[in-house]
């Protein structure tokens, strides 16, 4: 089996780095799929396809955005089923109509936060397209809307 190839890397390259070299090519070793940096480094090196994570930056936003109005309609969902229990326990009049006040108020609000929602899912919709529809280039190279 003298002719079996050695599969063990068991050969080394040292190189210097300066620390923000170093801290360079940490962050963009951050970014790949590669479990070490040696994995890394030889990829590079080796000129081999290397796998990079991709943030969509407006889907962050939307994200972040729809997590709070989540947050902010479970409050009134949780404030309009308190209400409703309320209500199942009102003896007299004069409390019943209080209720009703309340609860308009509470139908207010969490109809503006849906109205909030859609304007903010419209807003994003338009930014998401407005980035992936392909802008045409004059002959210099300019792009135009």
């Amino acid at each position: 089996m003298m002719n079996e190839q050695n599969d063990n890397r068991n050969k080394w390259l040292h190189i210097r780095l300066k620390p923000d070299e170093l801290e360079k090519i940490e962050k963009k070793f951050h970014k790949t799929t590669c479990r070490k940096l040696s994995e890394y480094a030889r990829k590079i090196l080796l000129e081999k396809p290397i796998t990079t994570f991709y943030r969509n930056q407006s889907l962050d936003e939307f994200i972040h955005e729809m997590i709070l109005l989540r947050n902010e309609l479970h409050a009134i969902g949780n404030n309009y089923n308190q209400a409703v229990k309320k209500l199942h326990t009102l003896q007299q009049i004069p409390e019943f109509k209080n209720w009703i006040i309340t609860n308009e108020l509470q139908q207010k609000i969490l109809l503006n936060k849906v109205e909030e929602i859609k304007k903010h899912i419209q807003k994003i919709a338009e930014k998401w397209l407005d980035d992936t529809i392909p802008k045409k280039a004059d002959q210099n190279g300019k792009s135009s809307s």
